[in-house]
């Protein structure tokens, strides 16, 4: 008996320090707001706080979501961010928001947020979107969505929207992160600096190295 107590306490002993471990986290914010100090010298996983006496309506508003993106690029897209850079507020309520603007045909390349899902809703046209999903697997699930439709891409996955009609096409999407992060994969692999040696590429794309040089110089 007094054995089985002993390897009661134990598993219980652990049980507690398993539960603390999970525990030890703050899930949400601790106070009403967290304006960003854009003057703040102290580097944290986030921004400093402003004084709460001198938040002013400002750090919680933003003006010009309604201005069309310039689109003329070699994509043929145009995303406006709107993040904690640009309404302060935002710090450590983990949200965000980003305009999307196509020109017909045009396209929002592979990319992922690496800290966020997207919410991704069509306000005009008709576009197509898909996301990949992680390995081994890699499906590809994509779909046709038009005026206001509803898609979702999973956090950290590559994903992509197309315009595919005659039309110019917008978007919103809401992204669960005060600062989501963006790795376009086109101008990450081939584009960064200095360059991923080009045998390394030819090898993980099976084609010529000549072919790698030749995207790098365009990227």
């Amino acid at each position: 008996m007094a054995s089985n107590n002993h390897k009661f306490l134990i598993i219980l002993g652990l049980f507690a320090i398993t539960c603390s471990i999970v525990l030890a986290s703050d899930p949400s914010p601790l106070q009403d707001f967290c304006v960003r100090d854009s003057n703040s010298p102290v580097l944290v996983n986030g921004f400093a706080c402003k004084d709460p006496k001198l938040v002013e309506p400002n750090d919680f508003f933003y003006s010009g979501l309604d201005i069309p993106g310039n689109t003329s690029n070699p994509v043929g897209s145009k995303v406006t961010l709107i993040n904690v850079d640009k309404i302060p507020g935002l710090n450590t309520l983990g949200i965000s928001l980003a305009r999307v603007d196509y020109e017909p045909l045009g396209l929002n390349p592979p990319h992922t947020h690496p800290r966020a899902t997207e919410l991704f809703t069509v306000i005009e046209g008709t576009l197509q979107v898909g996301f990949v999903t992680s390995n081994p697997e890699n499906r590809f699930i994509t779909k046709i969505v038009q005026k206001g439709d509803v898609f979702v891409f999973p956090k950290g996955l590559i994903h992509f929207q197309r315009n595919v009609g005659h039309s110019k096409a917008l978007a919103i999407s809401t992204l669960s992160s005060q600062n989501p992060g963006i790795v376009t994969i086109a101008n990450s692999v081939f584009g960064s600096n200095p360059n991923i040696p080009a045998d390394i590429l030819a090898k993980a794309f099976q084609v010529d190295a000549n072919v790698v040089k030749q995207v790098q110089s365009k990227l």
